[in-house]
């Protein structure tokens, strides 16, 4: 072996050696942090556990060190943790025990009640998309700025409106509380903030956010929807549970379904991005869209990524789903619409990860089939409730 083969060696194991862990690169408030959120828990283990069946006892417990790892290795999500709970805690403090309060009281009126906080995270998602488009046109690194500040506080004002919609259903009538996960307006809700975060761990992740305006484009047309749905249809009351959702499964279930449903709208919108940069590649090499948005290897990377974390969530809600269709009618599986359109989700998308790995498929006719699957998803999650009926009509339009 020769010498410069034994000095690369050497220095591949010193650097081997010298990286830090995660836990070596810990800091003060990352403990601070850390002994919050589990003295937080242990409050609500302590004052509401008796409530609590044995399996929702232990969806609190395992969030603990779930939460703890997952602000560790993403700092922005202490910040986002510690910022919601301390406007959530605002908003109960405000209703004071008395949902009478929301109209009375200025603060729960126009800043921290559930629909309100909505509102204040429907008008800054539609405001940070124009605002990333403008900074892609300018080339303005502070309007882009601008637009990722936007999207931290959209975010942050819509999980207060969930934790707050919380309280109130158990202010309204005890017997109503329930996560809000249950119907289509709050799970829309959830599906904004579950794209804008996986988005902004991205924008991170890549340090770039030409992409942001494409992103929440998805997002604003969310936005467009539950507003519709909220004013016309009157879907923002808190209404009580059908009998089949009282249930832990839907604590489970529906949040990691929506990781799912998140991602996959993430990858088809950068795959939007990644086919005007390659048609603006084609035509004019100098063009707006040809220098500014990402090179088309990096959109691809995290096209790719986007849905292995989709389908891996994905995966894991649908069993999840078939356990609770066990309990609560008997069966696994019975082909009902929503199931049927489910499998069919799942099976797209593993033909696409299938494709990637074993034939290495890449470039536009991937990115085009990304696109097709956000349609396909959009009528799993939305088309099923317009058009068919069946064991999961919950949601109906």
């Amino acid at each position: 072996m020769s010498v410069q083969q034994n000095a690369l060696d050497k220095n591949t194991l010193d650097d081997f050696i010298d990286k830090p862990n995660l836990l070596q690169k810990l800091g003060i408030f990352d403990w601070v942090w850390a002994l919050l959120v589990t003295v937080g828990a242990a409050f609500v283990f302590t004052q509401y556990a008796a409530h609590m069946d044995v399996y929702e006892q232990g969806i609190l417990i395992l969030s603990v060190p779930s939460l703890i790892a997952f602000g560790w290795s993403w700092r922005p999500m202490q910040s986002l943790t510690l910022v919601v709970t301390v406007l959530s805690l605002l908003g109960i403090w405000l209703y004071g025990g008395n949902y009478g309060n929301a109209e009375s009281s200025f603060g729960l009126r126009f800043l921290v009640s559930s629909q309100s906080a909505v509102m204040w995270m429907s008008a800054l998602f539609v405001l940070s998309t124009v605002f990333y488009f403008a900074g892609l046109i300018a080339g303005s690194e502070f309007i882009e700025k601008t637009a990722s500040a936007m999207s931290w506080t959209a975010i942050t004002m819509g999980f207060v409106g969930l934790m707050v919609r919380w309280y109130e259903s158990y202010l309204i009538d005890p017997e109503f509380g329930h996560i809000p996960v249950s119907n289509l307006y709050e799970v829309f809700i959830l599906f904004c903030l579950i794209t804008g975060l996986l988005y902004m761990y991205y924008e991170g992740r890549y340090k770039n956010r030409s992409m942001g305006g494409f992103v929440l484009l998805v997002i604003s047309a969310a936005v467009a929807f539950l507003l519709w749905y909220g004013f016309s249809r009157g879907a923002d009351e808190i209404q009580p549970l059908v009998p089949a959702l009282k249930s832990y499964w839907m604590k489970i279930h529906v949040p990691a379904n929506f990781v799912g449903y998140g991602a996959f709208a993430l990858s088809a919108m950068v795959s939007v991005a990644y086919l005007l940069k390659d048609s603006a590649l084609k035509r004019n090499p100098d063009g707006l869209m040809a220098r500014r948005l990402p090179s088309l290897e990096m959109m691809d990377d995290l096209s790719y990524k986007s849905i292995a974390l989709g389908f891996a969530f994905f995966t894991i809600a649908t069993i999840l789903g078939a356990m609770w269709a066990a309990e609560a009618w008997g069966g696994y599986w019975s082909w009902d619409p929503k199931e049927t359109w489910a499998l069919i989700v799942w099976l797209n998308y593993a033909a696409w990860l299938h494709f990637r790995f074993s034939k290495g498929w890449r470039g536009t006719h991937m990115a085009w089939w990304a696109i097709a699957g956000l349609f396909i998803t959009l009528f799993a999650f939305i088309g099923v409730n317009m058009f068919l009926s069946g064991l999961h009509s919950y949601g109906e339009l």
